[in-house]
Order: structure tokens, then C-alpha cells, then sequence
């Protein structure tokens, strides 16, 4: 199976299925000596680990992360990082009633139809217990960017059509102590408050919700991106739109430019120092495709998990009609456990381009 890996030069390759013996990720291109802290590591994959409160799924995982080669005496040699993440609370049979039945908007016909065999159990190599790998890589590409006084911050920015306010130019540092402060993970306890409840009441209906995760870097350097292909917001979109039930990616002004005129949408550049900034930034802090210093934001938008406590109709691997209820433990909203993997992504992009700059000039 193709397309398992990501990055050009800091390059990961996840393995592993959601009822496997464990999952995890080769990192190669990690430049040497960088200072690996493995409890940062950690509490990345804490963010996203099942379990941690009532509006997400309570499979019970530790996510315990154990890094099986590339460092030494607490840095990285410079050689492939392997990181493996057992898994420890699979409940197979929860999955039996869907042997060769197709549950709604899963990959489960798709995989079928592709491959000829598909793992039923939580859906295998589909389900979104492989972003774990993802968020103990995306832990070293910020240890890395940090190193480059970089900071990436993402939030849940709406549930439903409960919408946060707009945090462009907040300090990071505020938002963070902020964000953790509640389990929806929103910046603004107010609106978090609301998002909560919203997502009990979804969840006790036995239905599911969607939402949005906006995220934040500050600090970036002009000049990351390359063109044509490599444009920087278009691998930031192919990152995001590669986490599962990721449906819409949009940076700056994204679809509200479309609505507005040349005149309103330009960024004026400013005079500052020998660093040129703008009066607006409905770029996104990237234009050409490269950035530009500016603050750099987008948005990704979820869809409801697809697996609802109601029956539904569907067919057999035979195209027979058939009928199936979700079982099992699911997220009623996915977002609150996606920040750390938006921002594990977009680490992931930065960092790759990162290193992919220093060969653009002498």
C-alpha cells in the first residue's frame, strides 16, 4: 500500500493498525543534535489520546510512546528516529457485526473495492488511531522549529455553528494556558462552555457533530515554499486534508476573499526596519506560494464522525441491502482531540521546508 509517507526531507512513514499490536513512525532526515524530550513527546500524544473526557471516545489508551532508534544521550544522531506506540485496549468484537456489511461514509467499501481485503476491526489502517504516529513526529518538528523561535498554536474554533471569535495577533503563550483550561480545547472559555454542553446533548442523542480547528504560526521566516507544486499552502492543505475526516482546508482570507474586491484585498506592505510587513493579512502570511513573515493562519474544517448509535441502511459485500447500528466507542466530535494533530501537520510542513530552504541561495 502506496502513500504512507510524507515529507521530502524531513520525511515520516507511519505503520500499524488500530487492533494491531502497536502503531508508530520512522522519522528520517532529523537533523543531529537536536535535544529530544521525550516528556514533551509525551504530552503531545496525551492531547490526543481516547479517553480523556466525556465528549470523547472512551477507548482507554496510554499512548505510551517508546523511541526505538536515532538518539543518543538525549539527541538525535541524525540517523531514522523510530518511534512504536502499543496498543493496548482493542475490543475486536465490537467491530464483528460489520464483517461484510459497509458502514455509511467509511472507508470501508473503498478499501474493499481497492485492495480485495479489508480490516474490519476499527478499520484497520483507516481508522484515526494512525495520527498518533503523526503527533509523536509532529512533537520533534516542533522541538525543531522551537530551536528556530517558531510557534504553531491551533484551537477548536467552532462546533456546529458555534463559532469562537478570531484570535489573529493574540499572544500564544495566553492562548495555550487558555485552551488546555477546558476539554473542547476552544481559546474562549465563554464559547467553550457552550461547545461542551452542545456536544453532551449530540452525544447522548447518539449522533455526532463537525467542526472546525483554526491554527496560528508566528515567527516563521520569509521564504519557506517552493514553486510550482511545492507551494507552501499547498502541502499545509494536502497535510490537512490527509487527516481523517478532514473535509475543507482554506488559509487568509480562504472563501471570504472571493467575495471581495482587488482593492480591499490587497496587502499593503509597510516600511519596518529592513523587514517589510503589511497593513492587512488576507494572505495568510504566505503569497507566491512562499512566506512571508507575516503571520501565517488557517482553518480546517471536520465532518461528523461517521459511526452514530442509530440504525441505518446500507449493503453487503454481496450488494445485498442490509442495515447496521453503530457499536463500539466512538468521538461525538472529533475536534477537540484534532488540535494536536493540525498542529503535529503543519509542524511537519514547516519543518520540511524548513531544512528545504537553507539549499534555495548561496
Amino acid at each position: 500500500m502506496a502513500g504512507n509517507t510524507f515529507g521530502q526531507l524531513f520525511r515520516i512513514t507511519t505503520f500499524g493498525e488500530s487492533h494491531g499490536v502497536a502503531i508508530g513512525v520512522i522519522l528520517d532526515g532529523c537533523p543531529a543534535q537536536l535535544p529530544i524530550d521525550l516528556e514533551f513527546i509525551q504530552s503531545e500524544l496525551d492531547k490526543r489520546r481516547p479517553g480523556q473526557s466525556k465528549i470523547t471516545t472512551q477507548r482507554k489508551e496510554s499512548d505510551t510512546v517508546q523511541i526505538l532508534s536515532g538518539t543518543f544521550e538525549g539527541k538525535s544522531t541524525g540517523t531514522p528516529i523510530a518511534m512504536l506506540i502499543p496498543n493496548e485496549d482493542q475490543r475486536s468484537k465490537d467491530y464483528s457485526h460489520n464483517t461484510d456489511v459497509y458502514r455509511p461514509s467509511h472507508a470501508d467499501y473503498t478499501y474493499d473495492a481497492k485492495y480485495g481485503i479489508r480490516d474490519h476491526r476499527g478499520g484497520g489502517r483507516s481508522s484515526a488511531r494512525e495520527t498518533a504516529a503523526r503527533v509523536a513526529a509532529g512533537a520533534i518538528a516542533k522541538l525543531l522549529l522551537k530551536h528556530h523561535g517558531i510557534e504553531i498554536f491551533a484551537h477548536v474554533s467552532a462546533v456546529g455553528k458555534i463559532d469562537a471569535p478570531n484570535l489573529e495577533g493574540s499572544n500564544i503563550a495566553e492562548l495555550l494556558a487558555t485552551r488546555e483550561d477546558n476539554i473542547v480545547r476552544c481559546a474562549d472559555p465563554a464559547t467553550a462552555n457552550q461547545m461542551i454542553e452542545f456536544i453532551d446533548s449530540v452525544r447522548k442523542d447518539g449522533d455526532t457533530v463537525g467542526g472546525k480547528v483554526s491554527c496560528i504560526v508566528k515567527n516563521c521566516p520569509v521564504g519557506l515554499g517552493d514553486p510550482v507544486f511545492d507551494k507552501l499552502h499547498a502541502d499545509l492543505g494536502k497535510a490537512m486534508l490527509s487527516i481523517n475526516a478532514v473535509h475543507g482546508f482554506e488559509y487568509g482570507s480562504g472563501f471570504t476573499g472571493s467575495e471581495m474586491r482587488g482593492s480591499e484585498h490587497n496587502d499593503i506592505f509597510l516600511a519596518n526596519e529592513g523587514q517589510p510587513k503589511t497593513l492587512t493579512n488576507f494572505s495568510g502570511g504566505i503569497q507566491g506560494g512562499i512566506s512571508n513573515g507575516m503571520e501565517i493562519n488557517f482553518t480546517v474544517a471536520f465532518k461528523p464522525v461517521a459511526t452514530i448509535m442509530h440504525n441505518q441502511q446500507t449493503i453487503n459485500a454481496a450488494g445485498e441491502a442490509a442495515e447496521i447500528k453503530g457499536k463500539g466507542r466512538h468521538d461525538p466530535c472529533v475536534v477537540p482531540r484534532a488540535v494536536v494533530i493540525v498542529e503535529a501537520m503543519a509542524a511537519l510542513v514547516l519543518a520540511d521546508h524548513l531544512l528545504r530552504n537553507k539549499t534555495s541561495k548561496l
